[in-house]
C-alpha cells in the first residue's frame, strides 16, 4: 500500500492547522477513495430513480442493484446474488432478522450470544426473551478471548441459533468460527456471524465457513453507510419478516423495507471494485482473493509497529491478545496509567491524530473486563492506507505523555 494508493483518499490530503491528519479511526469507519465518491455522484447525475420502471433511469438503477448484489456475493464468497440483502446498517438488519426469527422459534428454544460481541449482535437477541426464548451468554477470558469451554457447555439440543462475531472491535480478537460451526452442526442450530470488524482486513468465504447468516457494513471497508446481509439459500423465505404486502415476498428482497439508498449502494460496488483493484486475477473474486493477501500483510506489519511501540511504554497496558498470534486483527486498544481514554484522544486530536475512546458498543466486554468505570479504552486501528510515518508520528507523541 504505497503513496499512489494513499493518494486516492482525498481526506488524507486535508490539512488542519497546516498539518495532515493521522487517521487511526478506521474501526469506526474507514475513509473513502475517489472512485467511491465518483460512483455515488455519478449515480445522482445520471441514473437517480426508483426501481422496476420502464424508462432508462429506472432500468439503469435495476441493473446497478443487481450488479452490486453480485459484487457483494463475490466479496463474501456467496454462491448467488440472491443471497444478498441490503439495509440501512448492520444493526437495523439484525433487528429485522431477530424479529423474524423470534416469530419462527418457539417458547423454550435457546439462542447463544457472547460477552465479546458488539451490542448490535446482542441487543436484538436479548429482546426475544419476552417470547419465552432463552438467551445463553458465553463468557470471555481476561485476555479478551471467548471461553470455548463455556461455549461448548452453552450449546445443547435446545440451541436453535448461535450469534457470534468474527473479530472483536474492542480487543481485536479473531474468534474460532470454524469450531463453533462444527458444534452447531452437531445440534442442528443455525450460525450467525457478525463480520463487520473482520471484513476490512481479511477475506471472507461464507461457503467454506458454512454460516447461515453473515452481516457486515460497507463503511468499514472504504464504502458508504450500507448494511449487508448474507443468508443461506432457502432460509430467508422461511422467516416471517416485517414487510408490506406490496413488497416482494421472497429472498433477498423480503427483509428490505421501503426504498433503499440506491446512490449509496452504487458506492458499495465501487468500494469492492476498489479493493479488487489492489489484486490480480481473472475475475472479481480472484482479484479480491489476491488483494486481501496484500492488505492483510501490510496491515499486520504496520500494526506490529504500533503494538510494539505502545507495548514498550511503561504507562500503557494493551487490552486483548498478544499481537504475535494469528487470532488478532490490526486494532489495538489500551489504557494509560495517568490519563483516561477520552483525555488521550483529546490530546491526540490537538496534533491531528484521530483515534477513538470508550466502549465502541462492545459495552458488555468493557464491563466484564473492568474497563467501563474508567471510561473504556483508547482504540487505534490500522487500515490499508495507514503507513509507517503515521505510526512514527503517533508513537513520538505518545512517548511525550
Amino acid at each position: 500500500m504505497n503513496n499512489d494508493f494513499r493518494s486516492q483518499f482525498p481526506i488524507l490530503k486535508r490539512k488542519i492547522n497546516n498539518e495532515t491528519c493521522v487517521c487511526l479511526d478506521g474501526p469506526a469507519g474507514t475513509h473513502v477513495p475517489d472512485s467511491v465518491i465518483r460512483a455515488i455522484s455519478q449515480y445522482y447525475k445520471r441514473s437517480n430513480s426508483n426501481v422496476h420502471g420502464a424508462f432508462t433511469f429506472t432500468q439503469e438503477t435495476d441493473k446497478m442493484m443487481s450488479d452490486t448484489r453480485s459484487a457483494v456475493a463475490d466479496f463474501l464468497g456467496a454462491p448467488s446474488l440472491n443471497s444478498i440483502s441490503f439495509g440501512q446498517n448492520m444493526t437495523t438488519l439484525n433487528f429485522s432478522l431477530a424479529r423474524a426469527i423470534g416469530r419462527h422459534f418457539q417458547k423454550g428454544d435457546e439462542i447463544v450470544i457472547t460477552q465479546l460481541d458488539h451490542e448490535s449482535n446482542r441487543g436484538p437477541w436479548l429482546e426475544l426473551r419476552h417470547l419465552g426464548i432463552a438467551i445463553r451468554e458465553v463468557r470471555i477470558t481476561k485476555d479478551g478471548h471467548l471461553n470455548y469451554d463455556d461455549f461448548k457447555e452453552k450449546i445443547n439440543d435446545r440451541t436453535r441459533l448461535v450469534c457470534m462475531g468474527y473479530a472483536a472491535n474492542l480487543t481485536g480478537t479473531i474468534n474460532n468460527v470454524s469450531l463453533i460451526r462444527k458444534l452447531t452442526y452437531e445440534v442442528g442450530a443455525w450460525l450467525l456471524v457478525d463480520a463487520v470488524h473482520y471484513a476490512p482486513h481479511f477475506r471472507i468465504d461464507v461457503t467454506s465457513l458454512g454460516c447461515d447468516f453473515l452481516l457486515c457494513s460497507a463503511y468499514k471497508f472504504y464504502g458508504p453507510h450500507v448494511g449487508l446481509l448474507y443468508v443461506k439459500k432457502g432460509i430467508l423465505d422461511r422467516l416471517p419478516t416485517d414487510r408490506l404486502r406490496t413488497a416482494y415476498q421472497h429472498a433477498p428482497y423480503s427483509i428490505e423495507t421501503g426504498t433503499l439508498n440506491h446512490a449509496a449502494i452504487s458506492g458499495v460496488k465501487a468500494a469492492i471494485e476498489f479493493i479488487a483493484a489492489q489484486g490480480n486475477g481473472g475475475n472479481l473474486s480472484s482479484k479480491i482473493d489476491d488483494a486481501f493477501i496484500s492488505i492483510s500483510n501490510h496491515e499486520k506489519k504496520i500494526g506490529q509497529m504500533l503494538y510494539n511501540g505502545l507495548n514498550s511504554m511503561n504507562n500503557i497496558e494493551i487490552i486483548g491478545p498478544h499481537y504475535d498470534t494469528n487470532q488478532r486483527s490490526p486494532t489495538i486498544s489500551f489504557v494509560h496509567s495517568e490519563y483516561s481514554a477520552n483525555e488521550i484522544c483529546q490530546k491526540l486530536a490537538e496534533v491531528n491524530i484521530c483515534a477513538w475512546s470508550g466502549h465502541f458498543y462492545a459495552i458488555k466486554a468493557t464491563e466484564v473486563l473492568g474497563l467501563e468505570e474508567q471510561g473504556g479504552v483508547t482504540r487505534m486501528g490500522i487500515s490499508a492506507y495507514t503507513n509507517e510515518d503515521d505510526i512514527d508520528r503517533t508513537l513520538d507523541f505518545m512517548k511525550k505523555l
